[in-house]
């Protein structure tokens, strides 16, 4: 059996889903997977980019033979059934790993489409046990193997000590600040008193806070810079409008999606603070590496009862966790498991 990814032009690096893709490449080729495609590329022209990914799938025509496996990234625009449909023509299987369903990211594919797609695959490699369930829900009937949380590779290290008596507790937040994309930001001010928030991330709207004295914006900070510079006490995964519960497309979303901004906090040694609804919620209180909350509102009061004794048990716990996603051990683990789900003749 000859194992095989298929890589393709990225236009950016430091894009999250981009990052995610790429160490997914550089960990299967340490498992030993050989690229079926062109070398991976970065042209921010389209065309070049569209041209380069076509020609790397037809590639795939000359290079897998029967029994091969081929690992597929999901989404992959449109070329996932074609690919698919190309190495079952030559007796090959598939294997794909989902980053994000346009049923809810995209919203332009409905379930039954979605479904259909993903079809093609032998196994699926998804999110969680909540992804899973959906999946099954909507009538997918292949085999499918749950990641658990993404990996994060990056040479740098966070050495920075967090003191759990230090005042005030600090949490960050990197993403998207606009108040379109995510309005509880500028809502914080009513319900925050004992903690400061920290904001990574592009178009911050500091016009819109009230009380500028609790936020620091620090403005984009490329991952490998933020993972060493960090000094904070907690990560926080929150979507939406509203500061009582994560809402819109994107909260819901987080019911069966793995954020991977969870992985740069892991890797940043920050425990995380996240939505008790939340599919990655379950990983967080099982591996003690967090707090799971309701509302935003409890946190005044939920960070200012946590003890030194407790804070220093999530972060040794971070710590360990840390270890595994640098190492891609989660990845590995996955296609592990998928590989002994195929059936080959």
């Amino acid at each position: 059996m000859t194992q095989y990814y298929l890589s393709k032009n990225y236009n950016v690096l430091n894009n999250a889903g981009n990052k995610a893709k790429t160490d997914i490449e550089e960990i299967l080729s340490k498992l030993g997977y050989k690229n079926a495609g062109l070398p991976q590329t970065t042209y921010s022209n389209k065309i070049a980019g569209f041209l380069i990914t076509l020609a790397g799938v037809l590639k795939v025509l000359f290079t897998i033979s029967a029994n091969n496996v081929v690992v597929v990234q999901y989404p992959f625009k449109k070329y996932y059934s074609f690919v698919c449909n190309i190495i079952h023509l030559k007796r090959g299987k598939v294997i794909t790993i989902i980053h994000d369903l346009g049923t809810f990211r995209s919203k332009k594919l409905t379930a039954e489409q979605e479904i259909k797609r993903l079809s093609h695959s032998d196994v699926l490699i998804v999110h969680n046990n909540r992804m899973k369930e959906w999946m099954e829900s909507q009538g997918y009937t292949q085999p499918m193997v749950c990641l658990e949380i993404f990996d994060y590779l990056s040479p740098s290290v966070n050495n920075n000590t967090h003191e759990p008596n230090q005042k005030p507790i600090k949490v960050i937040y990197a993403g998207a600040l606009n108040y379109r994309k995510n309005k509880y930001l500028y809502s914080l001010n009513d319900v925050m008193s004992k903690w400061q928030f920290e904001l990574y991330g592009k178009r911050f709207e500091e016009d819109k806070i009230k009380d500028k004295t609790l936020f620091k914006f620090k403005g984009f900070v490329p991952s490998d810079q933020l993972i060493e510079q960090v000094s904070a006490h907690f990560g926080l995964i929150w979507e939406g409008d509203s500061i009582h519960t994560c809402s819109g497309d994107l909260g819901i979303y987080q019911k069966i999606n793995n954020p991977h901004k969870a992985s740069l906090y892991i890797r940043c040694n920050l425990p995380i603070i996240i939505w008790k609804e939340a599919a990655l919620a379950s990983f967080v209180a099982e591996n003690k590496i967090g707090v799971c909350i309701d509302s935003l509102e409890e946190l005044d009061s939920i960070l200012s009862s946590i003890s030194a004794e407790s804070y220093n048990e999530m972060v040794r716990n971070i710590k360990e966790i840390n270890k595994k996603i640098a190492s891609g051990y989660y990845c590995k683990r996955a296609v592990e498991n998928a590989e002994s789900l195929l059936q080959l003749t």
